[in-house]
């Protein structure tokens, strides 16, 4: 799905990054990068990655997960976010993309604070919780559609009370709104976007931004 919302007219959007975008350099030429890619639709918008960064230093994240990783952009914009100690632990299974995501967490100064697992996301999850990790502050979620609702009750686990969750994609274009729209990935966002409205461990909100945002906080 595209990196920005379908929901908001192009000169409404232009206008948007125009006057509040303040991405660095390092960041622009990523996104160049990636532009010129076959699946350049899942890179996140700058505008999400700007707000996703506010996050972070709205409630003093330290400790953070990644669940999909591309060619790193999230990553990099969250690294960017975080005190000089903090930690980012970003999951995937792509060689090729995250090749090009170390690449440029390299340029940004940034790659001490990523550890990448290179193994399926619900793999390194369990690992984690088997170890007894607890205690993230900040996840985001944007990978295989189909499996989200596994994604969200790990990281769940492993999150600090009033820790957020971040999950990309939850509009899918429209498609969750429409009935008729029966593929896997699209009824598995909707049913996860059902579950979490009447999750009553977490508080929730869902926004427009990007493909869709969905924003939890653990209670």
């Amino acid at each position: 799905m595209s990196a920005r919302s379908f929901l908001v007219p192009d000169d409404i959007y232009d206008y948007i990054l125009k006057v509040t975008l303040r991405d660095t350099p390092v960041q622009r030429e990523l996104r160049e990068r990636t532009a010129s890619m076959p699946l350049a639709r899942m890179q996140t918008g700058p505008d999400q990655l700007q707000f996703l960064q506010l996050l972070v230093k709205a409630i003093g994240a330290g400790r953070c997960i990644e669940v999909g990783v591309f060619t790193g952009a999230s990553a990099l914009a969250v690294a960017l976010a975080l005190p000089p100690e903090g930690k980012i632990l970003a999951c995937d299974v792509s060689e090729e993309y995250t090749s090009v995501a170390r690449e440029f967490w390299e340029r940004a100064g940034v790659a001490r604070k990523i550890d990448l697992r290179l193994a399926p996301a619900a793999e390194t999850l369990n690992g984690l919780i088997a170890a007894g990790e607890r205690d993230y502050d900040f996840a985001y979620i944007d990978a295989d559609k189909s499996n989200y609702d596994a994604y969200y009750e790990l990281v769940l686990q492993l999150l600090r009370t009033g820790g957020l969750i971040a999950i990309d994609n939850v509009l899918w274009g429209g498609d969750v709104a429409n009935p008729a729209e029966t593929d896997a990935d699209t009824v598995a966002l909707r049913r996860l976007n059902e579950k979490i409205g009447r999750d009553e461990r977490v508080d929730e909100t869902l926004l427009t931004i990007g493909d869709g945002l969905t924003i939890v906080r653990k209670r």
